[in-house]
């Protein structure tokens, strides 16, 4: 009788715990990349014939820790901020701030949150994603979502966790994200490897083409280049995006916090 009860006693605690919100049984990714603390901050220039080379603004990422939980699971929180120059205001004034909520052992999001001030165009969002029940509910709509999907934040951190040890020129990566009320996947083709010169002197990078969708900006689906520093952390240092008219480049001026030492860095 007292191992019956006892028994009894231990079924009773498994489900109450059950349903008070446990940990949810999500996927694991080894995460070699990235750490809490760590600090990208960018220029951003724009560049084209008749104007040269303008100075249009800033951007950085953060990665913090939180005190937040999600299916008591611990989560990065990953901050991206954009904002041009006063000197550039005058033109087109952007005042933008992107957060994302990050499962820190599966690189997936639970929360995206988007204020964006670009011009004269403003756009507020929230995504609350539900990965056990497949649903992405932002401020307007609710929608189906695969597995795992990412936010335009979260991919690219969930990117930098991936191996580019065998791949070859020509080899296509695809990540499945969520934006605007929509489902997209971008396939990310890898161009080899080459040194890249910036501000911060020489890296040997990775580099990737992100297919993006085509509309009134960008004329052809790989109008983007990227430049990834070849070692551990696989930092982006140098970003070109061909426009209308000329170009766009973000280029990595400061970091801080990285969780390996710069092997990529030839001087």
């Amino acid at each position: 009788m007292k191992n019956l009860a006892f028994t009894q006693l231990l079924v009773f605690l498994v489900l109450m715990l059950a349903a008070s919100g446990q940990e949810a049984d999500f996927r694991s990714i080894e995460n070699k990349a990235f750490q809490s603390g760590e600090t990208l901050k960018y220029k951003v220039y724009y560049e084209s014939l008749i104007t040269g080379k303008v100075n249009a603004g800033t951007a950085t990422l953060e990665v913090k820790d939180s005190k937040r939980r999600f299916y008591d699971r611990e989560v990065y929180h990953i901050v991206g901020v954009g904002k041009s120059n006063p000197a550039f205001d005058m033109f087109f004034k952007v005042r933008d701030k992107f957060e994302s909520y990050v499962d820190k052992q599966g690189i997936f999001p639970y929360l995206f949150i988007r204020r964006t001030r670009e011009g004269g165009y403003v756009y507020n969002d929230e995504v609350h994603f539900d990965h056990e029940k497949h649903i992405a509910k932002s401020t307007r709509k609710t929608k189906n979502i695969t597995a795992y999907i990412q936010d335009i934040v979260s991919a690219s951190y969930y990117a930098r966790t991936l191996s580019a040890d065998t791949l070859k020129k020509g080899d296509c990566i695809s990540v499945d994200f969520f934006l605007d009320d929509s489902t997209y996947v971008s396939v990310i083709e890898f161009q080899g490897r080459q040194n890249v010169e910036t501000e911060l002197g020489i890296f040997r990078c990775l580099t990737f083409k992100p297919m993006v969708a085509t509309g009134e900006v960008f004329s052809n689906p790989y109008p983007m280049t990227l430049w990834i520093t070849d070692d551990k952390n696989k930092v982006p240092v140098l970003g070109k995006s061909a426009v209308i008219v000329g170009s766009v480049k973000m280029e990595l001026i400061k970091y801080s916090g990285l969780k390996n030492p710069v092997g990529a860095k030839i001087e």
